[in-house]
């Protein structure tokens, strides 16, 4: 089968991707190996409609499968924000370490029983005719006082799992894969793909 399109520029996410998809032997190509550089403007007010829309974006212009996922931290003391707009918080301008920052510069007077947070991710699949699933998947956590760890991206320094006792950043790529949101949500795509709903998808697409 024609390796999958992973349709994400984000490197941290594309590996973290590639990972999670390995064990059930579906291989993905990245936009970067496909000479593709178009970017697609997440427009949608949902995860469901960021991801889909960026999967049958890439589908129609790669003409082949693409993947893709959207995915937020919710915080329960800013009422779910950044959400969908995990990626874009603060403005342009701003980095994974300025954002983490931004954040818990606004949960600073926030006491520690009150700083749960989720993370959400809804992963697509899509085919160059426009048919298309999506998963979802979430994780349970708190926002840490400081960013901790060195490993992962996005905000996953500061985002605690008190029943590991550890940052998404302290934790081994294994271990967080485990747990994690984004795990999930294609763990459930891959099993769709496995599936014979899913062989039945993948070759209506070739």
């Amino acid at each position: 089968m024609t390796p999958l399109l992973l349709a994400t520029s984000n490197p941290g996410k594309a590996r973290e991707v590639a990972r999670l998809l390995a064990p059930s032997g579906l291989e993905a190509t990245t936009l970067a190996d496909c000479g593709i550089d178009e970017p697609y403007e997440e427009r949608g007010a949902t995860y469901e409609e960021n991801a889909r829309g960026k999967a049958l974006h890439y589908a129609a212009l790669a003409r082949r499968i693409a993947l893709a996922d959207d995915s937020g931290l919710e915080v329960t003391a800013l009422d779910g924000a950044p959400g969908p707009r995990s990626a874009r918080y603060g403005g342009p301008g701003q980095d994974d370490a300025s954002r983490c920052r931004l954040l818990l510069e606004a949960l600073e007077a926030v006491p520690d029983g009150r700083r749960q947070a989720r993370f959400v991710a809804v992963a697509a699949i899509a085919r160059p005719d426009g048919e298309g699933r999506v998963f979802r998947g979430a994780c349970e956590g708190l926002i840490a006082r400081a960013p901790r760890g060195s490993n992962g991206f996005g905000y996953d320094p500061i985002f605690y799992v008190p029943p590991l006792r550890a940052t998404f950043a302290e934790l081994p790529e294994g271990r967080k894969d485990g747990v994690s949101h984004r795990g999930a949500a294609f763990r459930a795509l891959a099993a769709f793909l496995a599936g014979d709903e899913g062989r039945a998808f993948l070759t209506a697409g070739r």
